[in-house]
């Protein structure tokens, strides 16, 4: 069975978003619907644009010998909707939108292998074969081409008869936008065109837009495009049935044009929402197989701050794309004419990710989750500048502002598209640094606005640091780094600075005993190595990046200080199995030493929000558990190639009872009293476990019995990382089960909200598989795959200036530039180090190299451009 292909009860749940980077998207259900038109500068889960779909007709000698919808069958429930218009709900059956009444095909057959979609329509009575590839572009490294608002539909049609047909296919939108509606069809020298706007609203109207669309089949000498501007405006069913019989009719369409907006058949007053087609006849010999392209563009400009009362008078600032494009019209025409290269890039793109040698189900997370960046989920500001919300509410964002101790985990932005990521520290550093360095994890749109008032966390705040560190080395870019280093140097030593109210280090010991707020929404009180891991992380890379700078006193203290905390960690916090948190649970007075002023996310004082005093005791505390993240920096630190933050043989212990104690094969029998994320049959990772023979807290940490997405791939990449293969593996296959089409969309990982961006931590699977090493500052690139079959591997890799192929086999190994290029001083392939190499050639030339060990040196800025590959010939 091909892992990637969804059939039968197996689609129920797909929704694939078809959009760009910050523009909002379209969904493809796993039968061919368009649905979730998220594309309002807003989420709009579960949502339909009127009757917008596709069509098909069958033509044989002038008669019309099938028609039907590009759909499959709907699946239940059949109930109907329990919020939807009136007598569409639940009681009256699936809504008249669905189109379920109209003839469809029998079944379709989904794959899925993001950013493309491949929808196979069956049904054995159709007098051909359909097929359908869905995408938006998703080009790494081109983060303009990769943000176009558009969804990009392509229909092949295989004549499967004797005879031959003329088949049409018919692209049918309806106008969203508030009445009065204006339809209008163009023929451009470029294709033709249906623009769906209205007359009633400003231009500076948040909801303020315009949808096309496209096609440019009519270009080809035997295709004719007819179009109806307008469909029939009835009451009752009108408007299908007049449809129906016109799809049904042989020949072009009839257009169909109203004097006004708001004329009606029959004389009434009409004020519902207007659609209109496009239709492609396309002649199709008995035997060929033709294609056809539709393109939906939309342009909604206009963004406002929704979610913030005090904020909601007027739109603030534009979406990134309305300054590239002036509407729709534009964006789709940009399409059309770029449409070869960016589908050839897209797929070169999927072709290698795809190619990618480790396990299915972690090419699966990888790839599934990286569609987060096609959501809602993200923005893309005026300035170009990206920003994520946590995740979606059905209608709105969930948790606002690029929230540092969520985003902490996701590694798909910062190497598909760093120059994004690199916008995320230069706001936070620029918008959100108080004068005494302290960070607000939730920066406030506008960009400007007054920061959060709420306190600082430990890991967004040190994790920033280390991200730094980390978009430095994938750049190679040290005027961006030298650019925000005064804020970096400012955060970081706000942990012991005298403004610090919850005094986490006060004393440079390396190790935060103070009040540590976190990504479980409260606060830790006293060590624990995972807290003090992201601080040790901080400490290590600000140590390298001040002596780069040429800062050599503030590199020599920020070493002082990690020695002396990594040293305490590693003595005190290890219990001889797995790091713990050193808390006395029953001590009033260290909850009780933090002021009334300083106030927990629900409200009171420290002593309100933490002393049960019925039970004397601490509450949201981990103790003597076993914390997923309780290695969390040591992660990040392996993956940015930062080095040791613990001890390397107790961090595989952490790893080894992480899986024996967090992981729970079948959850119907585990106490669950929070959000349920796995149920019945399904396994997962939950946050904290505790051994039946330590203390576990009355009332633990919020979320500890809850498995999350992203905490799961962070640990699971990391079990793979120090060597526990199987073990990351069954947490990785764990999770995509729970996402196998037919229980949840394997589109939309959620956890606080849809599209979660914590998910995007699954990215780290494919590096932590290939041994990828990076170092851009000093021209270094390495792999050291895991577990290679036979002495075979391959892999994707992406870095700021290109992206390829690395391939392995056991005579030679290559590295392809597929896009942009790359610049290379060294490489590192340990895995080499006992090989005697034979020669090295750029581009089939030989060049010079000097080998020790795994360690390689190359010509000084040996480059290798796309489609170049440099390759090592060994024995």
């Amino acid at each position: 069975m091909d892992h990637f292909v969804y059939r039968n009860e197996k689609t129920n749940q797909i929704s694939f978003p078809l959009g760009g980077i910050g523009t909002g998207c379209i969904g493809l259900a796993g039968n061919g619907r368009l649905i979730d038109w998220e594309i309002f500068n807003r989420p709009n889960k579960g949502s339909v644009n009127g009757f917008s779909h596709f069509a098909i007709r069958a033509e044989n000698n002038g008669e019309v010998t099938d028609a039907r919808i590009l759909h499959g069958d709907l699946h239940s429930p059949y109930q109907g909707e329990l919020v939807a218009p009136t007598f569409s709900t639940f009681g009256w059956g699936p809504r008249r939108e669905y189109l379920t009444g109209l003839p469809h095909f029998q079944s379709v057959d989904f794959r899925g292998q993001f950013p493309i979609a491949e929808l196979t329509y069956r049904d054995e009575t159709f007098p051909g074969q359909v097929q359908l590839t869905a995408f938006n572009p998703f080009i790494p490294t081109n983060e303009d081409d990769s943000g176009i608002p558009a969804a990009f539909f392509e229909f092949s049609v295989t004549n499967t008869t004797a005879a031959d047909h003329t088949y049409t296919i018919a692209g049918v939108l309806t106008n969203p936008l508030p009445a009065t509606n204006l339809n209008t069809v163009e023929a451009n020298p470029w294709g033709h065109t249906l623009r769906l706007a209205t007359d009633g609203l400003q231009p500076d109207d948040p909801a303020y837009g315009n949808l096309t669309l496209a096609t440019d089949a009519g270009l080809a000498a035997d295709v004719d495009v007819s179009w109806q501007q307008n469909w029939f405006r009835g009451a009752w069913f009108d408007n299908l049935e007049v449809y129906w019989k016109d799809l049904n009719t042989p020949g072009p369409f009839q257009n169909r044009v109203y004097e006004t907006s708001e004329q009606r058949a029959g004389g009434a007053r009409f004020t519902e929402q207007d659609t209109g087609l496009l239709a492609v006849h396309l002649p199709v010999a008995a035997g060929e197989t033709r294609r056809v392209r539709f393109l939906i563009s939309w342009s909604f400009p206009n963004c406002e701050n929704y979610w913030k009362e005090e904020q909601a008078a007027a739109p603030n600032w534009k979406n990134y794309y309305a300054t590239r494009w002036q509407d729709s019209c534009a964006s789709a025409q940009y399409a059309i004419e770029h449409w070869p290269r960016l589908y050839d890039e897209t797929r070169r793109f999927q072709d290698a990710l795809f190619s990618s040698t480790i396990p299915a189900a972690a090419l699966d997370a990888v790839s599934a989750n990286i569609s987060i960046l096609k959501s809602p989920t993200v923005l893309r500001l005026e300035d170009g500048t990206f920003y994520g919300w946590e995740g979606l509410h059905p209608d709105e964002g969930c948790c606002e502002g690029s929230c540092t101790h969520v985003w902490n985990y996701q590694q798909a932005l910062p190497f598909l598209f760093p120059a994004l990521e690199r916008t995320m520290r230069t706001a936070d550093y620029r918008y959100n640094l108080l004068e005494n360095g302290a960070m607000p994890f939730r920066i406030q749109l506008p960009l400007g606005s007054d920061p959060s008032a709420f306190r600082p966390c430990c890991d967004g705040q040190f994790g920033g640091v280390m991200k730094t560190y980390r978009d430095w080395k994938i750049s190679g870019d040290h005027e961006w780094l030298r650019s925000i280093w005064p804020g970096v140097k400012k955060s970081l030593e706000y942990a012991w600075s005298p403004d610090n109210i919850d005094r986490w280090d006060p004393d440079k010991s390396g190790v935060l005993t103070g009040r540590q707020h976190h990504t479980l929404d409260m606060e830790l009180f006293g060590p624990n190595s995972w807290l003090t891991g992201f601080y040790l992380g901080a400490l290590k890379a600000a140590s390298e990046m001040a002596e780069s700078i040429g800062d050599v006193a503030t590199a020599s203290q920020y070493h002082v200080i990690f020695e002396r905390g990594k040293a305490w960690v590693d003595a005190n916090l290890f219990n001889g199995e797995y790091y713990v948190q050193r808390v006395d649970l029953g001590d009033r007075a260290l909850v009780e030493s933090y002021g009334p002023q300083d106030d927990a996310l629900k409200g009171g004082s420290a002593l309100d929000a933490y002393w049960n005093a019925e039970h004397s005791e601490i509450k949201y505390q981990i103790g003597e558990g076993s914390s997923i993240d309780q290695v969390l920096a040591q992660w990040h630190a392996s993956l940015y190639g930062l080095g040791d933050l613990h001890d390397p043989d107790q961090v595989k212990q952490a790893c080894a009872a992480i899986y024996k104690y967090n992981f729970v094969p079948e959850m119907s029998q585990v106490y669950n009293p929070c959000r349920i994320y796995a149920l019945n049959d399904e396994g997962g990772l939950v946050i904290c476990a505790w051994p039946d023979d330590v203390e576990k807290p009355l009332i633990p940490a919020p979320y500890s019995q809850e498995t999350m997405n992203g905490f799961e791939y962070a640990a699971a990449s990391h079990m793979i990382m120090v060597g526990l293969v199987d073990e990351g593996m069954r947490c990785v296959e764990a999770v995509r089960h729970r996402y196998d089409g037919e229980r949840r969309n394997p589109w939309n990982e959620f956890e606080c909200g849809n599209n979660y961006a914590r998910s995007m931590a699954s990215y780290a699977l494919l590096n932590a598989f290939s041994g990828f090493q990076f170092d851009m500052v000093n021209g270094g690139l390495g792999f050291q795959p895991v577990q290679p079959h036979n002495g075979e591997f391959s892999t994707f890799w992406s870095l700021d200036s290109g992206w390829g192929q690395f391939q392995m086999t056991p005579q030679q190994s290559s590295l392809e530039v597929l896009y942009g290029s790359l610049t290379l001083r060294s490489l590192q392939l340990p895995y080499l180090a006992d090989a005697t190499i034979s020669a090295i050639t750029l581009n089939g030339e030989p060049i010079a190299f000097q080998k020790q060990n795994g360690a390689i040196s190359l010509p000084a800025k040996t480059e290798i451009q796309a489609g170049q590959t440099l390759q090592l010939l060994y024995a």
